[in-house]
């Protein structure tokens, strides 16, 4: 019996010198911040504004800017209109005194906080909130947030998608293979500008951007494809049955997805994966569609569906179903970073809108831009997100708030 307890002793002390290591570690994390005293549990949001940024080409962007207690700071943007005016009027009251690293209470606080907060434009305000406080965790510990997600992957591979691009056949072919030299070996088109009301011709001329496509770029190139909710089921089955031999990596958004039975439906009679998930608004709307074996490619965006937060639940539901996690692209800094903290079994992708990109982040001065098809994370903390100011003719917050 004395020897046991001798023993216990021993474990427990060298127990208590690792925690020592531990706590002496976060002793010096305490440091970070720009007034030196207190440490990040006594953080507090002490202001909440969204900016409007006017640039010297007229364009204009809106960001969100948080400002802790210690002199730390949050930004994320571009935000949608919807999403600040939603912030402004309801979330922005309520984030002042709050801890910025209590983000899992926070979110379920605001989430519970409305009765219409289970979609649509109250999920963006939220998902804004939640990048910014990303943002401003990255910035207070001195790391990307991928890292602070867990995150080893300095480097993640983006798709080309083509929105926008022309589809007229000679075009078509060129623009895919001039991608695929830049070093896009994924790419996803739209076949959107058909639908059932054009009949077994509509059919066939979907089915022939594919096959056009493939005999532009090869085999060794993945080729998705986006019919924007404009198909219905028999539709899509014909296009399948035509297609299936060009072996697409997957169809996205044939349906809304309010239609779950057709994606059930779909899904059980072709071998090509379905994608959908842009507007899912939250991990139960995921559950919903992965527990009836609906889909094989999540495309939650992080910009509309609750956030990194949510995002990265969404991954571990997806994990346990064999089930990618490809985010929608309509924005970049926050899908790159969770993409990034995946494993790649479960996050191989990225979206990347040509076209959109190209000019989205025109205030920022370090713009995500692939090379050779690959998307590079920052070292710079949070997201990485600064502000070019040789670009930008005004900065001011303005509010919707009712008098």
């Amino acid at each position: 019996m004395a020897e046991q307890i001798r023993r216990r002793s021993f474990l427990a002390g060298l127990a208590a010198v690792g925690a020592g290591s531990q706590f002496g570690a976060r002793t010096q994390t305490t440091a970070v911040g720009s007034t030196g005293s207190g440490g990040p549990g006594d953080l507090k949001i002490t202001k909440a504004e969204i900016l409007q940024i006017t640039g010297k080409n007229k364009r204009k962007a809106l960001y969100l800017k948080l400002h802790a207690s210690d002199g730390t700071i949050g930004l994320y943007g571009p935000i949608d209109g919807e999403a600040a005016m939603l912030v402004d009027r309801f979330f922005k009251k309520g984030l002042i005194g709050q801890d910025p690293l209590a983000g899992e209470a926070y979110w379920d606080k605001m989430f519970r906080a409305s009765r219409h907060s289970r979609g649509s434009h109250y999920l963006m305000a939220l998902s804004a909130v939640d990048n910014a406080l990303w943002d401003l965790r990255g910035r207070l510990f001195g790391l990307p947030v991928y890292r602070l997600l867990g995150g080893s992957r300095k480097k993640v591979r983006a798709y080309a998608s083509c929105l926008g691009f022309s589809q007229e056949p000679s075009a078509l072919q060129a623009k895919a293979r001039e991608l695929k030299r830049e070093g896009y070996r994924h790419q996803k088109w739209f076949v959107r500008d058909r639908g059932p009301s054009h009949g077994p011709e509509g059919v066939e001329a979907d089915a022939r951007v594919v096959r056009l496509l493939r005999e532009a770029v090869g085999d060794d190139v993945d080729l998705m494809f986006d019919a924007f909710w404009k198909w219905d089921l028999n539709y899509a089955l014909a296009w399948t049955r035509r297609v299936e031999q060009y072996k697409p990596r997957w169809i996205e958004e044939p349906f809304p997805s309010a239609n779950l039975d057709a994606f059930i439906e779909l899904s059980r009679e072709t071998s090509i994966p379905v994608a959908t998930g842009e507007h899912f608004y939250g991990r139960w709307d995921v559950h919903k569609f992965l527990k009836a074996d609906a889909i094989m490619v999540v495309q939650a965006d992080p910009e509309w569906c609750g956030g990194v937060s949510e995002l990265v639940k969404m991954c571990t539901l997806a994990s346990v179903h064999g089930v990618n996690v490809i985010p929608h692209g309509h924005s970049i800094h926050a899908a790159m970073h969770v993409v990034a903290s995946q494993p790649v079994e479960v996050c191989p992708l990225v979206e990347y809108l040509i076209r959109k990109m190209s000019n989205y982040y025109d205030f920022e001065m370090h713009q995500p831009r692939p090379v050779d098809g690959m998307l590079e994370l920052p070292d710079r903390p949070g997201f990485g997100i600064e502000l070019d100011q040789s670009r930008i003719a005004n900065v001011r917050p303005i509010s919707w708030q009712q008098s």
